[in-house]
């Protein structure tokens, strides 16, 4: 018993020497002088002696228990006060620390206002795949596989039928064929086209297609859509133009124009989307009658429109990740 008792000592001791916060020592409170610790495992072997032994160990025991429940009290002590010495280091009139908060991508909101301002005009926003059919991206959209019209758009091909699509008009092939006039919608997302890489172009931007079939549509209400889009973008003195135009799934077809007057700088006309009025071709390969509806599309760059707006001059910084770029909205 007493070596048992001596051991119980030592190891205490030992542990005790080794503590470096508060959990620590509640941690060793509870092993030695807890209701299941060391010492009262001694306890309940003490009741089990003779009671002509009880004697010498009970004061041994009792001693050993009082001079580690002392110590222990002596460290806590010692850590309670170094801790109030720390907080009392504390100016709390002093300001907080500054937390520098994130704000969503000029890309992100660029794309935000547009899609508000057309839902605001009646059109659902709806999404496709990024990577397409040889057939939705181009044959459906009235480019035969020797149309020279595909040279427009060069292309990253993953195999002899599949593409990452060029453009989001795939999306409303897809749209067309699931759902029955009428149909007003715009397709936002990233498109792909393999050029090479400088101020004016990149290999992935986003776009912004619009639709809208139903019954005797006219290229007067693509006009004012587009027109009530400008104003609210750009602002009601904004002063625009629609020019004839090709596309192969548009007839006729029109891009719209805005003069840009940079501070101090020559005014010029800036291309900012494309439209027309749908194919009837088009509608023919969705499986909707030409002969009894009609629409309009547009399409347009979300880059293109962010670097007109706020007088960005190199489509690349959208990508680069710079913070004095992207701090700046």
């Amino acid at each position: 018993m007493l070596e048992k008792i001596q051991t119980t000592e030592k190891n205490f001791k030992s542990d005790l020497s080794e503590v470096g916060d508060l959990n620590h020592l509640e941690e060793l409170r509870i092993k030695y002088l807890g209701r299941k610790g060391l010492f009262a495992i001694l306890f309940d072997e003490f009741k089990q002696l003779p009671n002509e032994e009880k004697p010498k160990y009970g004061q041994t025991l009792n001693r050993l228990k009082i001079q580690c429940q002392n110590e222990f009290n002596e460290i806590k002590s010692k850590f309670s006060e170094t801790a109030e010495d720390d907080d009392k280091g504390i100016d709390l009139t002093l300001p907080g620390r500054s937390v520098n908060i994130g704000t969503k991508h000029i890309l992100m909101q660029t794309l935000f206002q547009i899609k508000s301002i057309f839902k605001g005009l009646g059109f659902s926003v709806y999404e496709g795949p990024e990577l397409e059919s040889d057939y939705n991206n181009f044959e459906a959209l009235n480019f035969p596989a020797d149309h020279p019209a595909r040279d427009m758009q060069d292309t990253f091909f993953v195999n002899e039928n599949f593409l990452f699509r060029t453009h989001t008009s795939p999306v409303q092939v897809r749209l067309m064929k699931e759902k029955k006039p009428p149909i007003r919608a715009i397709i936002p997302g990233k498109v792909y086209r393999n050029e090479a890489i400088s101020a004016k172009s990149y290999c992935l931007f986003h776009q912004v297609e619009g639709l809208y079939i139903d019954g005797n549509v006219s290229f007067a209400e693509l006009k004012g859509t587009l027109v009530a889009f400008a104003k609210q973008f750009f602002g009601n003195d904004v002063k625009y133009r629609f020019r004839p135009s090709f596309f192969p799934f548009t007839e006729p077809s029109a891009e719209v124009d805005i003069w840009w007057q940079p501070k101090g700088k020559e005014g010029r006309w800036l291309e900012i989307l494309g439209c027309g009025m749908v194919d009837p071709n088009v509608l023919e390969n969705v499986g909707i009658d030409s002969e009894k509806y009609t629409g309009y599309a547009f399409g347009m760059g979300a880059e293109r429109i962010a670097m007109l707006k706020y007088g960005i001059g190199d489509i690349r910084v959208f990508f680069d990740n710079d913070k004095r770029f992207l701090t700046q909205f």
